[in-house]
């Protein structure tokens, strides 16, 4: 036996406290708890545990300094605790990734949910690490294959992009993910499911996501029963996981859903810290909260790999201006909207190509496939802004060529919107070519 076989329980045993700072409950209101006689031992972000005489340890998070005391926001209920109970400071928390983890489901604390032991890593992360240096990183890398027509051709992927999936509830959005989760090419994937039901998640990992897809990622969880400080973390420990194999050289994509829940969980943090809800209820460290964390994906430096991120945003009424839409879309490299009516009309990915941009382009394609990406959304604008006409009947065929043209080619190339890509990019590329053929004579498009 080697030395590298004891390194797990190293690791526990190092991350054993021989000794804690101690203090005491001297008021609960509103939610929060104050601690009184940790002096200068405790500081921001610190974690403590209240341990009342009867009933189960309560955690939480340092969110308020003030003088003796501090402001303690418990991440579970506050019920059973009382003024004089004994509080331990636990210090700054910290997760220990490890290459164990892939194929499992842990908690943003590195705790497993799925019944069996897990070790954590030799390395602790903070939860908040600085980004690759901004003077030192790499651009974004080679186009990626994703088992999807539409993003093998008109909304490409590159290694190191960062998209938002922008879309309601109930379009599709969590299948999207699943497929992108199986089909898209990297070394691992990490999932953050930021305050998802309870009874979707096993659901997300046998239906969904399937054992292909599950044998290669890691999931972090966070059910929406879960206290705002352990949704808020769920997100910051994807990063963390993420950012543990992109130090090894590795290609990783990272799924985030939702930073809407992520930015509710932060508001409700922030509020109870002092901040004022000031962007239609949304503190002002929400941006800043958002940004930090989307700037930590993308591609690496030297010998780092790098971070392919899709981050998901929750638009009721499909609003693009809402507080996190508009912060993301400053920052990401693309987004891809998906849209109710097509959902309702049946076709998935229910993605709207007019309203969907990758920055990646024109870079990621030739001459001819950018010419074949212009082409098709041209046709398919000049079908949008005709639509009602021609559903309406108002339109008599030949009085508008390019009108005609899109009447004609447009059922090939909204199917083709739905369609997989299982031969790769080029085979996608063909596929287009071909639907985009000049309609025959008769009208029909040349299939």
């Amino acid at each position: 036996m080697t030395f590298t076989d004891y390194a797990p329980l190293a690791a526990e045993i190092a991350a054993i406290r021989p000794a804690h700072a101690l203090g005491r409950v001297t008021a609960i209101a509103r939610g929060a708890v104050e601690v009184g006689g940790l002096g200068t031992s405790v500081a921001l972000g610190d974690m403590l545990r209240v341990e009342p005489v009867a009933g189960a340890p309560v955690e939480g998070e340092v969110v308020v300094l003030s003088g003796d005391t501090v402001t303690l926001l418990p991440g579970g209920a506050v019920d059973g605790l009382s003024v004089g109970d004994r509080v331990r400071l636990l210090g700054h928390p910290a997760l220990a990734p490890d290459d164990g983890w892939i194929g499992r489901i842990v908690d943003p604390y590195g705790r497993p949910l799925d019944g069996r032991p897990l070790f954590r890593g030799s390395q602790a992360r903070r939860y908040r690490a600085a980004p690759p240096d901004a003077g030192q990183r790499r651009g974004l890398g080679a186009r990626l294959e994703t088992g999807l027509a539409v993003f093998d051709t008109l909304l490409p992927v590159v290694r190191g992009q960062r998209l938002g999936l922008f879309a309601g509830s109930g379009v599709g959005k969590s299948s999207l993910l699943g497929a992108l989760a199986r089909g898209l090419a990297a070394d691992v994937v990490v999932i953050g499911l930021i305050g998802e039901r309870g009874r979707e998640l096993r659901d997300f990992v046998e239906t969904v996501l399937g054992p292909a897809g599950m044998a290669r990622a890691v999931i972090v969880t966070a059910t929406s029963d879960k206290s705002a400080l352990t949704r808020r973390r769920c997100a910051l420990a994807a990063m963390t996981v993420a950012e543990h194999f992109r130090d090894q050289g590795r290609h990783v994509l990272l799924l985030a859903d939702s930073i809407t829940r992520f930015a509710d969980a932060h508001r409700e943090v922030a509020l109870a810290g002092g901040e004022s809800g000031s962007l239609r209820g949304y503190p002002p460290s929400t941006a800043h909260m958002i940004m930090s964390l989307c700037e930590r994906a993308g591609p690496g430096t030297g010998a780092q790999g790098d971070i392919t991120a899709v981050f998901t945003v929750l638009v009721p009424g499909s609003d693009m201006e809402e507080p996190v839409a508009d912060i993301l879309r400053g920052v990401l490299d693309g987004h891809v909207v998906l849209d109710r009516a097509i959902a309702e009309r049946g076709r998935f990915p229910a993605i709207d190509l007019l309203r969907s941009v990758s920055r990646s382009l024109p870079a990621a394609a030739t001459t001819a496939e950018n010419a074949l990406i212009s082409r098709a959304r041209r046709v398919l604008g000049t079908y949008d802004r005709s639509e009602m006409m021609i559903q309406a009947g108002l339109y008599t065929t030949g009085s508008d060529p390019q009108i005609d043209e899109a009447v004609a080619l447009w059922p090939g190339l909204d199917a083709f919107l739905a369609e997989p890509a299982p031969d790769g990019v080029a085979a996608s590329f063909a596929r287009l070519e071909t639907l985009l053929a000049p309609p025959d004579p008769a009208g029909g498009a040349d299939q």
